[in-house]
């Protein structure tokens, strides 16, 4: 549920949690037995976040991740993890109930701002091969505007990428003083000191 619900913050809503404090166990570590019971995915995640410097982020974090626990690692859908019943509810950190996926997808559509954006940003940042910096921020703007007015098709997304100046004046990632003088494809000469 931590990964799945960092996944949700960084890809659809742009906001990539913090870095865990170096001391802190994974989540795989913690301990997954406890008096011959195997302990439930929310129990281990409680015992995970216990520590006050944890709870900040996963209070955020978690109950994303809980609302897509009823999908396995391949994807299936499951009523059970380790013969415990899923628990997939929890609440977002602005109040909002979650009940499993249906509940997180009704959140996430609350918001479409922030999601196309989002969208648009790393769509950018794979074209371009690069972090999006501030200064594209109004040519994502641009590219979002657009697109509503084609009805949010993926081809008025990728036109505006391609259009948009960043695309057009991209700098060619080899620098031509890396390449071979003689097309003899042998490295420079270094001179000898």
């Amino acid at each position: 549920p931590v990964l799945r619900g960092k996944w949700v913050l960084e890809v659809l809503l742009g906001a990539p949690p913090p870095p865990p404090p170096p001391d802190i166990p994974a989540f795989e570590e913690t301990q997954a037995a406890e008096e011959g019971r195997f302990l439930t995915v929310r129990e281990r995640m409680a015992e995970h976040s216990s520590n006050p410097n944890c709870n900040s982020c996963h209070n955020v974090i978690d109950p994303l991740g809980l609302a897509l626990e009823n999908f396995d690692v391949t994807g299936s859908w499951r009523i059970r993890d380790g013969g415990n019943p899923v628990d997939p509810v929890g609440e977002m950190y602005n109040g909002r109930e979650l009940a499993g996926p249906e509940d997180l997808r009704d959140a996430l559509l609350e918001i479409p701002d922030v999601i196309l954006s989002t969208f648009t940003e790393n769509l950018m940042a794979y074209a371009l091969g690069r972090r999006v910096e501030y200064y594209d921020m109004p040519t994502i703007r641009t590219i979002n505007r657009e697109a509503a007015g084609h009805g949010y098709r993926m081809s008025s997304f990728i036109m505006g990428v391609v259009r948009s100046p960043a695309f057009r004046m991209a700098r060619a990632g080899t620098v031509a003083e890396d390449q071979p003088v003689s097309g003899s494809g042998a490295p420079p000469a270094t001179p000898n000191n």
